[in-house]
């Protein structure tokens, strides 16, 4: 005669000696069957417990009410946060975690923010302007989602300027023949280099590039950039085309990494990074210095700002302005120089007369 088992269905025996049994799903609770298996009884408690719908374990909110533990929580579920990019989000997330955990803020109050406290936070970070300036922008966006939430009334960020940051170095041609006479043709870190400068885009557009996207001529490439999702369609440069052509084509990424595998955005900064420095170059070549070579070398070639922005994706004119500044000055001045008329103007020196004549 078969046995039928019965799902979530144990037992054990007491110290009686009787055979007790009870029904449990996995993390569940556990119910006493009564009688025994097959019994009118033991049938109707186990339909029951099975027809009973498991209870969801109640989710733990994180922080106390009115915290920065919470608003953070609150923050990362609310629609502002989730229709930002996804690079986008997972910037902000890392950001104001990290500058949550550093600034020991995730217990406090949110209310109990203070322009003192502020300002405190950027003065840590003074040598560091552009982290001082994102601390103080992260703090706005809480601070705001706090307002709509009425834990606030005021905003203790407002009126707190910025501090004035550096700009990335704009590579020279001389840094760039630098770098091509340190790496040759064919060298990884070469065609890394000259997928960057041609095409004018950030790492994190270079670093996932695959033979996939590039025309079936060889001669254009499809990118969608990672940070505003622009979508360009950009033909490849004759000196970009003269390098990929003593790099070995496949289907994948166009430069992976040793495993065949795309490059991470890190990895390839740490690996362009390491490349420069091996090249003698100063600190301040960067690799993003590197997008802002090619819009100077745009520039110089007479390019408009339409222009440039249709290779480097910009959708702010006067983020590519701020680029090509130097170049358009430096253009604008020989064109200005180059429209005043020369004068001819006699030599007004006295002569200086000469002893031994007179002798």
């Amino acid at each position: 005669m078969s046995r039928i088992r019965l799902a979530y269905v144990d037992h054990f025996t007491d110290r009686h000696g009787h055979v007790r049994y009870y029904f449990r799903r996995p993390g569940g609770k556990r119910t006493r069957l009564p009688g025994a298996p097959g019994s009118p009884e033991f049938m109707a408690a186990y339909a029951a417990a099975v027809d009973e719908k498991p209870r969801e374990p109640e989710a733990k909110e994180r922080g106390e009410p009115g915290s920065f533990d919470r608003l953070l929580s609150l923050y990362f579920a609310s629609t502002e946060f989730k229709t930002l990019k996804a690079p986008t989000q997972r910037a902000y997330r890392l950001a104001m975690e990290r500058l949550v955990r550093l600034e020991d803020m995730g217990r406090r109050p949110v209310k109990g923010l203070t322009r003192q406290v502020v300002k405190a936070i950027m003065a840590k970070r003074v040598d560091r302007p552009s982290a001082a300036n994102d601390a103080l922008k992260k703090l706005r966006i809480l601070i705001k989602f706090a307002l709509d939430l009425g834990w606030r009334a005021d905003d203790p960020t407002i009126r707190i300027s910025k501090l004035k940051e550096g700009e990335h170095h704009t590579w020279t041609d001389a840094e760039i023949a630098a770098f091509e006479a340190r790496w040759p043709i064919g060298s990884q870190q070469r065609t890394l280099f000259a997928l960057l400068l041609y095409t004018g885009q950030r790492v994190s557009d270079v670093a996932p590039m695959s033979w996939r996207d590039v025309s079936l001529d060889g001669r254009r490439i499809r990118v969608t950039q990672e940070k505003t999702q622009t979508k360009l369609d950009l033909a490849l440069h004759d000196d970009l085309l003269h390098v990929l052509a003593s790099w070995p084509k496949g289907e994948g990424a166009i430069v992976p990494t040793a495993w065949g595998r795309p490059f991470s955005v890190k990895g390839l900064g740490n690996k362009m990074a390491d490349a420069i420095e091996a090249a003698g170059l100063p600190e301040a070549c960067v690799t993003h210095g590197l997008r802002k070579a090619a819009a100077r070398r745009l520039a110089e070639a007479g390019c408009t700002a339409h222009e440039i922005a249709s290779i480097t994706g910009h959708r702010s004119l006067a983020e590519v302005e701020r680029y090509t500044r130097a170049v358009a000055q430096r253009l604008l001045a020989d064109a200005a120089n180059s429209k005043l008329v020369p004068r001819l103007l006699p030599n007004l020196r006295p002569e200086i007369p000469n002893p031994e004549e007179k002798a």
